[in-house]
């Protein structure tokens, strides 16, 4: 088209282009005519600026060809930018050229549309400025986990896919044929990150997981994805710290670079910032009970698991996520070690997000006790034999180790202020959707 400089949205509006003619390639986002001019909003993945195109500033042929151009359809335009406090964002291109790269068809998505039809749509949803925003987040969230451990001398460790054990539960398997026999995928790279700290000491990883759970809510999905870390030398108290240093490190990535983002999903930045500032709380499953008992009248029976319910209540006393440890020793899975100073309990712990979003992160000591393990693998119905390699993990060389699993999706949908968590990754799949 010409020499001029391609340029991103963003940097109009930011007053780089001011006066100046650009190069802009993307999509028609709205569209409208009235005579001799049209008014169109184009989009890429920076943003949305406003195009003014008038015939007789280009060939009647580009002004034509604009003019039928519907909504998704591509293009290249060259214009001049002007500041103008009339257009949406304060600035707009006065176009002297345009190129539709392709005409779209009718677009199937329009304004309130239920949120199965946009799920069926998502191939195209996927370019709406929510999901647009969300990804964007997602994208930093994911760098920011990276740089935190890595910034702390943890190693990225990869563990398999598929996998031959359970670890958070058989019922919630999926089974894969593998050749002729058959394996599973992975429920958390935590049986295999044990045994890699016996040689890299600190390790962390950000991978796909699996979870067959029948249920339809707004906090589960069947393929999620999960940052976890493991560590030797490390204890419950250790394990607790890293875990709020790395949320808080989280949230000042995403307030540092996504300010614009945040406002298109309506999440309030400043509270954001307030809550990077203030101390995380700790306290014991006994005293969540307490809490739920004196201020929420909620008595629940010793040994029950914290559902949604009682954690949403629980969490109207904290604006801040909230440490719960030392959950009860018979509900939690095979290898958490029972707390020798809280007997029954664990030396465990989740981190509850405020507002209702629920755990986000799981975490324990592991025991190094081969005994405890084989029994409560035997008691859940699980064959020892298929843990031999894990065992050996303590008869050769075992030492004390601890680490946790963030819920990549679960954080995002806390930070990006979403009503549900099917809108925290790029195509959802749950209990009723594995496409598109």
């Amino acid at each position: 088209m010409s020499d001029l400089p391609i340029v991103k949205i963003t940097d109009i509006l930011k007053g780089s282009y001011t006066d100046k003619e650009v190069i802009v390639r993307g999509w028609i986002y709205r569209t409208r005519s009235s005579g001799n001019i049209i008014f169109t909003v184009i989009r890429d993945a920076s943003g949305t600026i406003q195009a003014t195109i008038k015939r007789g500033n280009l060939s009647d042929d580009a002004f034509e060809n604009a003019k039928k151009a519907l909504i998704e359809s591509s293009l290249i335009i060259k214009g001049k930018v002007v500041a103008d406090k009339r257009a949406p964002k304060g600035f707009e291109i006065h176009v002297l050229d345009c190129s539709i790269i392709q005409f779209a068809d009718v677009f199937p998505i329009t304004e309130d549309q239920s949120s199965e039809f946009l799920m069926d749509q998502r191939h195209l949803w996927i370019r709406s400025q929510k999901l647009n925003a969300m990804l964007k987040i997602r994208s930093t969230v994911v760098g920011a986990i990276h740089q935190f451990f890595r910034n702390k001398g943890f190693f990225e460790f990869d563990a398999p896919v598929l996998q031959p054990n359970q670890c958070e539960g058989g019922s919630t398997l999926f089974e894969v044929k593998y050749y002729n026999q058959k394996t599973y995928l992975s429920q958390s790279w935590q049986l295999y990150a044990e045994a890699a700290i016996f040689s890299l000491e600190k390790i962390y990883n950000v991978g796909p997981t699996f979870r067959a759970e029948k249920s339809k809510t707004s906090r589960h999905l069947s393929e999620f994805w999960m940052a976890e870390m493991e560590a030797a030398w490390i204890d419950l108290d250790e394990l607790t710290t890293i875990a709020k240093d790395e949320i808080r490190f989280i949230l000042q990535e995403v307030i540092k670079n996504h300010e614009h983002e945040l406002e298109i999903l309506h999440q309030d930045i400043e509270k954001l910032k307030t809550i990077t500032n203030k101390p995380f709380p700790t306290i014991t499953y006994d005293k969540a009970l307490t809490i739920l008992k004196d201020k929420e009248n909620m008595d629940i029976g010793w040994g029950k698991d914290l559902r949604t319910i009682e954690e949403n209540n629980l969490m109207n006393h904290f604006d801040t996520p909230l440490i719960v440890t030392n959950y009860p020793l018979e509900i939690m899975a095979f290898y958490k070690p029972e707390d020798p100073n809280k007997p029954n309990t664990a030396l465990c712990f989740d981190m509850i997000a405020p507002e209702g979003y629920g755990e986000i992160i799981g975490g324990s000591q592991r025991s190094t006790d081969i005994s405890y393990m084989k029994q409560r693998l035997i008691d859940q119905g699980e064959n020892i034999e298929n843990y031999q390699w894990y065992f050996d993990l303590r008869r050769f060389g075992s030492v004390p180790h601890a680490g946790y699993g963030l819920g990549v999706e679960r954080l995002l949908a806390w930070i990006c202020n979403l009503d549900n968590i099917k809108d925290a990754i790029p195509f959802p799949r749950t209990i009723t959707r594995f496409s598109p």
